[in-house]
């Protein structure tokens, strides 16, 4: 473990890093080497200041890390711009600066890699036959995040001075990536005080997709009642548009707020769950809103 976890600080330590500028300095790590999932391409935003002070700054994982920073990585030409979102809150002064973490997504595996485990073990046969189809291999969500806790985030405290307790470390995906986000949330308490789950996929697939006789969301209110706990200062942000895919969730976002408050949490204090109405599923719909996310996770 030792010798593991000295060979991927010396991955970090020597990656190439972009010239620090204004709006801060990237490192890319073509691939952080793990013992549970492939080796993911990761890229690390360190805020402006960073390598002058002495302070110690909270830490923001994101999924998808494609489609977070350079509009030539992603497969859609349109990213979050999470680094510009983060300049702007700092500049106003509504958050303190922090380190971002982009983690690439595995390609043709991505379905499998977030899914969360916790809702495939409860899931009926049937239903857990369709999951299988889709995934096209073994659900892998608990891997991906052994690999963040046990992996990444321990080298990533070694390498740069973070602030490493849950009240600082934050998860944000979107789609499948806040499915994850949840079960990450939910499974590591202690690890991942702050999550943001944007334009969640709750359904996991389409609906007309789904057996007549299965009530996918009972499985979610189920594993919120059963292993949520009590925000202990803990915060989470829930998201949806109106438009193309998103314009499914509406109902489905109801139940898991309403689930979400029967455990005790408090709407706007400890949970937000808003609608953008226009807003389709797709990252420019979801960097138009990064600096209400950010700005209510981090405050």
């Amino acid at each position: 473990m030792i010798r593991w976890l000295a060979a991927l600080l010396a991955v970090l330590a020597t990656a190439p890093a972009a010239q620090a500028e204004n709006g801060g300095r990237f490192v890319e790590i073509a691939a952080v080497p793990s013992r549970y999932i492939a080796p993911p391409h990761v890229v690390v935003w360190l805020p402006p200041g960073y390598d002058r002070a002495k302070r110690r700054y909270g830490v923001v994982y994101m999924h998808d890390g494609q489609n977070l920073f350079f509009p030539g990585r992603s497969g859609f030409n349109k990213v979050w711009a999470a680094d510009k979102s983060v300049l702007r809150l700092i500049a106003a002064r509504r958050i303190e600066p922090v380190i971002i973490v982009g983690i690439d997504h595995p390609g043709k595996d991505r379905y499998r890699q977030y899914f969360p485990e916790a809702i495939y073990e409860a899931a009926p046969p049937a239903l857990r036959a369709l999951f299988d189809k889709s995934a096209g291999g073994p659900i892998a969500g608990n891997d991906y995040l052994r690999f963040l806790v046990e992996e990444l985030k321990p080298a990533i405290d070694r390498e740069y001075r973070t602030k490493s307790d849950a009240a600082h470390t934050a998860i944000v995906g979107s789609s499948m990536g806040g499915l994850i986000s949840c079960h990450a949330f939910i499974r590591y308490p202690k690890v991942f005080g702050r999550a943001g789950c944007v334009s969640t996929h709750w359904l996991l697939t389409m609906p007309v997709d789904l057996p007549a006789d299965t009530d996918m969301l009972r499985l979610w209110e189920d594993y919120i009642a059963r292993d949520l706990g009590k925000p202990a200062g803990r915060r989470l942000w829930m998201d949806h548009g109106t438009e193309t895919l998103d314009a499914l969730y509406a109902p489905w976002q109801a139940r898991i707020d309403a689930a979400v408050a029967a455990a005790g949490w408090r709407k706007g204090r400890d949970f937000e769950s808003r609608e953008y109405p226009g807003a389709a599923h797709e990252e420019n719909a979801w960097a138009a809103r990064l600096d209400d996310i950010f700005a209510w996770l981090l405050r």
